[in-house]
């Protein structure tokens, strides 16, 4: 007997069994790095037609999943890409902020969702009833393909960023903890892309 590795539409079937319309996979990108937006990607796949090799975007490669975002816009129902600013996660804190771009991303969508598969273990009020999935850009192909998109999505914003704040690295380290941005915060101080409330900024701006 063979055993399926990596995400499959599984979760899919099951919830639009109990839900009767089509399902959206949710995950988000950046709720981690020191500086940017924390992005969401929300996406509804077509059964009939899945691009090959959609995976947890940690899994793949920078080519790949650059590759994989053209072919799940192209081929998806539709799909979507919300983010929450760096002042909204110090007003809201990070996690308030991760539900506002998933909140958006799923709004977004053209199709209107019956349910949503999201990644992790949090209730977030979303526009439609929700499932909750541990490690779900593993388990379920809608997560991995949101996955995918909010990555992409970020990293190419983070790219803008190191554009308008020379200096610091961002497109590089994506704003996340590294020893040249730790450096670069010792030498130029924090600037308006960081997140003022992070501990490490903070105490950088209390110097």
């Amino acid at each position: 007997m063979s055993v399926a590795t990596g995400p499959t539409l599984s979760l899919e079937v099951l919830l639009i069994e109990s839900h009767g319309g089509p399902v959206c996979g949710v995950d988000e990108a950046g709720r981690g790095p020191w500086a940017g937006p924390v992005s969401a990607g929300a996406v509804i796949l077509n059964p009939d037609d899945l691009p090959d090799g959609i995976n947890d975007s940690k899994a793949l490669s920078h080519a790949r999943r650059e590759q994989l975002e053209i072919e799940i816009k192209a081929r998806a129902i539709c799909w979507a890409v919300g983010f929450a600013s760096v002042e909204e996660i110090d007003t809201l804190n990070i996690l308030q902020a991760t539900g506002l771009a998933m909140h958006r991303a799923v709004s977004g969508l053209a199709t209107v969702p019956s349910a949503a598969l999201v990644d992790g273990n949090y209730q977030f009020k979303l526009p439609c009833p929700i499932r909750t999935v541990v490690r779900g850009d593993s388990l379920s192909l809608s997560i991995a393909a949101a996955s995918i998109l909010a990555k992409t999505a970020r990293d190419r914003l983070m790219v803008e960023l190191d554009a308008q704040y020379p200096g610091y690295g961002f497109a590089g380290h994506k704003g996340y903890h590294a020893t040249s941005h730790v450096a670069a915060l010792k030498a130029l101080g924090p600037c308006a892309a960081h997140r003022q409330t992070w501990a490490p900024i903070r105490a950088l701006l209390e110097i």
